[in-house]
């Protein structure tokens, strides 16, 4: 009775950290435990819980995923390269001292390891995955309410509409809404895209085009996937993301395209992908058609293709399309990188290193530099390399961005072999897993937090579904497809 009480509390814990997942700047964290900063996943409260009563244990009584061995190895450099940079003196010049820097950034890697190794090792069966993607749905079903909720005071715009719905976001975030854009329960408008592109459509797209479904009832070919994908493509173009629009498309193209996997032995046929690309173009065509219609409501958006006619533009097109700071933070963590080409600054020093780093440039044409160079009480003049790539190359070198990207490549692994295979529930997650990936790549260009839950939610889901369908393991994917009892097993 007591382990049955147990369990219960687990699955029950389980569900509200799949559940909370869309919230990630939550007001209501306490100073010391990151209550100053714009990342506050609200899914911190029952991961704590999680820690304890199961994925510790776990990893006592269970071997660990072979795929979080290189990113055991990246924390331990990230670690040295940390406690190295003390040696260097480095000058806290911007009113923030390199201890607590040191002691933040640390904080949110583990943090993030603690995120993925959570997912990784809790899914246990193939009941233990669809478990885990029917609540993922339930928290971005009211998410996606709630945007749908925003979207009224862009299209009919009312101040007292739009106060009471800033009203009630102040109990999801740290941050107002933006009369132009939608937010969804994040801090910002491109927060919310990021969320819905990298966190849920894949897993949308995947089901979809393989006809794989977390849920028993469908309606012929209608599931909740496909309205799912429906209302999240909706609301998603009321973010006005410029990237969350490119990573929606080249999902949709590469699901397309790779609709069905690999089916064992069949010949590659061109005939078809041929008629595939020609479908895809056309899509494409319609797509960009859409994208042009709504971005022209949006003058942040169309701004990139407004350049050439608009009388007042000055300066070169990606400062126009505030572009330039990003071109900037990334050169510097490159300049930065070849100063300490092996270990690296250490963990948040990126800041430190910044302004001296900083190629000779007239800082006027790109405003957010100048304000990051201009001293005022109370303003935040913390500067990061928005790149995750550029941040790990930075502040762990070489040596640690070998680690990490091994990192990388050991998910990739898992979610090949998973499409590869011949059932088609594994080949689900293995396209849902390569679609994921392809969105990290873009989503690290412009995001650089450890802490954000989004990359290590995914990266852990796509190690559970390897766990569960790797040979060994004791179960036949085709007989345990329905073991919805079997959770926490």
């Amino acid at each position: 009775m007591r382990l049955a009480g147990l369990q219960r509390v687990q699955k029950t814990v389980w569900a509200l950290f799949l559940l909370t997942l869309p919230v990630t700047s939550f007001p209501y964290f306490p100073g010391g435990v990151g209550g100053r900063t714009e990342v506050r996943p609200l899914s911190i409260y029952p991961l704590i819980i999680l820690l304890i009563i199961y994925t510790l244990p776990q990893l006592f009584t269970h071997s660990t995923p072979r795929t979080a061995l290189p990113l055991g190895a990246f924390v331990l450099v990230a670690l040295a390269s940390t406690v190295l940079a003390y040696t260097r003196g480095i000058d806290p010049d911007i009113g923030i001292s390199v201890t607590s820097r040191a002691i933040r950034m640390t904080a949110t890697l583990f943090l993030g390891a603690a995120f993925y190794i959570t997912v990784a090792v809790i899914p246990r069966t193939p009941g233990d995955l669809r478990f885990a993607l029917r609540w993922l749905y339930a928290g971005f079903g009211i998410a996606l309410l709630w945007g749908c909720v925003q979207i009224g005071y862009i299209l009919f715009y009312s101040p007292e509409y739009f106060d009471f719905v800033e009203y009630i976001q102040g109990f999801f975030s740290v941050r107002g809404l933006f009369e132009t854009r939608i937010s969804g329960m994040t801090y910002e408008p491109n927060w919310f895209a990021e969320q819905i592109t990298f966190l849920l459509m894949p897993w949308l797209f995947a089901a979809v085009m393989s006809g794989f479904s977390a849920f028993r009832k469908r309606w012929r070919f209608v599931t909740v996937e496909l309205l799912l994908l429906a209302g999240a493509s909706f609301v998603l173009i009321y973010t006005y993301s410029r990237t969350g629009y490119v990573l929606w498309g080249l999902q949709l193209v590469l699901a397309f395209l790779f609709r069905g996997g690999r089916k064992t032995g069949r010949s590659f046929n061109w005939g078809a992908m041929t008629r595939r690309l020609l479908q895809v173009g056309l899509m494409l065509a319609v797509l960009l058609a859409v994208v042009f219609v709504a971005g022209s409501r949006n003058r942040y958006f169309s701004r990139l293709w407004s350049y050439w006619t608009d009388e007042n533009a000055t300066g070169s097109y990606i400062q126009y399309i505030a572009v330039s700071q990003r071109v900037a933070y990334w050169e510097t963590a490159y300049r930065i990188y070849e100063d300490y080409p092996w270990t690296g600054i250490g963990l948040g020093n990126y800041t430190f290193y910044f302004e001296e780093t900083l190629a000779d440039r007239p800082l006027y044409p790109t405003p957010e530099l100048v304000y990051k160079f201009t001293p005022a009480e109370g303003r935040n003049r913390l500067v990061v390399p928005k790149n995750m790539f550029a941040r790990i190359l930075a502040e762990t070198g070489l040596i640690g961005s070998a680690a990490f990207t091994s990192f990388v490549v050991a998910v990739l692994g898992a979610a090949l072999y998973l499409f590869l295979a011949p059932e088609r529930d594994p080949r689900y997650y293995g396209l849902a897993g390569l679609l994921s990936l392809v969105v990290f790549l873009g989503v690290a260009f412009s995001a650089d937090s450890f802490a954000n839950p989004n990359i290590w939610i995914v990266f852990g889901l796509i190690t559970a579904s390897m766990q569960v369908y790797a040979p060994g393991n004791g179960l036949e994917p085709e007989t345990a497809e329905y073991a919805e009892n079997a959770e926490f097993s």
